[in-house]
């Protein structure tokens, strides 16, 4: 399960840039800080790598 706290999350969309089974995409919807953040969309696809985890400078992401 991927997790993304929208809270800590400033959009600068790293993680789906690094992701090799491009799990994540941008949000069609804004959330309360204004940004698009990302969602994971193929989730199956994951392999826990957990790339994302590693290059997210805001420690938005968790991946149980």
């Amino acid at each position: 399960m991927i997790e993304i706290n929208e809270n800590f999350c400033k959009g600068c969309d790293i993680c789906i840039e690094v992701c090799p089974r491009n799990v994540f995409e941008k949000s069609k919807k804004l959330n309360k800080k204004g940004i698009y953040p990302p969602i994971p969309v193929n989730e199956d696809k994951c392999t826990k790598c957990n790339l994302c985890v590693l290059q997210c400078p805001d420690q938005a992401i968790s991946i149980e």
